[in-house]
């Protein structure tokens, strides 16, 4: 069998209705592409519905994240280009043209950018936005839509920072972080999502908000140590001069608590640095596997 240009992977957990009507539409489009539904431990008839519609179905002996699906199909795709999209009928295989006309422009990553009145409820998509816009300040390039799973990769690329990519729901926040970090281009394409036609959405707003927000740390520290550090330590010292100022004015003296933001401010800057030192020997390979073609 000739190895196919495209891939299509599809992460899926109980989505058996909707991959019953996404599976065909996406065949309609794309009958030259591969394509893959990585079962993350499905209770339903999702083997069935692969099989009745002859797609590859790879299978997870139990449920191991949304993120561990698609590092496994990411690892078993053959095409020098992946698709990755959703199995609950929010992202519509009629973009996946746009998105793919796009990336043949020269990028190396291709994302669907969410737009107003799509499928989140408010409380997501103003969570979306926070992250994006941190996202935005941390590698200083616009971030249109920082956790939309929607996006077209170069396989080669993608698959460098696989050992990066956590195993549940925030695989996107990584790569894209790890893209920009590494110096890839991407690009966004403008997309409406529609609510899901089944089932029940496996996203809980406060556990996963809270890692949403743990995540943001993560790659503060991973990606862009010194634009989250010297904030911080920049703050202290701040503080630690108007304290100082403070006390001596009313006293006439200096105080622990001002030597304590001092500490705090040289100690954060310090870390910062070492941080930096650190993120950086995640990329030293980057140069050399990018040519080797891994």
């Amino acid at each position: 069998m000739d190895k196919p240009r495209i891939s299509i992977v599809i992460p899926a957990k109980n989505e058996a209705a909707s991959l019953r009507e996404l599976l065909p539409r996406i065949e309609a489009l794309m009958g030259d592409a591969e394509i893959l539904v990585v079962d993350d431990g499905s209770s339903d008839d999702t083997p069935a519905v692969c099989a009745a519609a002859k797609v590859k179905h790879l299978r997870h002996p139990y449920s191991m994240g949304n993120g561990a699906a698609i590092k496994t199909g990411a690892r078993a795709a053959r095409g020098e280009v992946i698709v990755f999209m959703d199995a609950d009928g929010q992202h519509r295989p009629e973009d996946i043209p746009g998105l793919l006309e796009r990336f043949d422009e020269g990028f190396d990553m291709v994302v669907g950018a969410r737009q107003s009145g799509s499928q989140a409820g408010f409380h997501r998509a103003a969570a979306n936005d926070i992250f994006s816009r941190f996202a935005s300040w941390m590698v200083l390039q616009p971030i249109a839509d920082l956790t939309s799973g929607f996006r077209v990769v170069r396989a080669s690329k993608f698959r460098q920072f696989l050992y990066l990519l956590p195993n549940r729901f925030s695989y996107p926040t990584t790569i894209t972080m790890s893209f920009f970090r590494a110096g890839y281009s991407v690009a966004y394409v403008p997309i409406h999502s529609p609510r899901r036609s089944a089932g029940a959405s496996h996203i809980h707003p406060l556990r996963d908000g809270l890692r949403f927000l743990l995540i943001i740390i993560k790659i503060g520290t991973l990606f862009s140590p010194q634009r989250l550090f010297l904030p911080i330590s920049a703050g202290f010292a701040l503080t630690g001069v108007a304290y100082y100022l403070y006390t001596y004015t009313t006293a006439g003296r200096f105080t622990n608590m001002s030597a304590l933001l001092f500490i705090s401010a040289i100690f954060t800057f310090l870390i910062g640095i070492v941080s930096e030192q650190i993120s950086a020997l995640h990329y030293k390979n980057i140069d050399t596997s990018d040519r080797d073609g891994r």
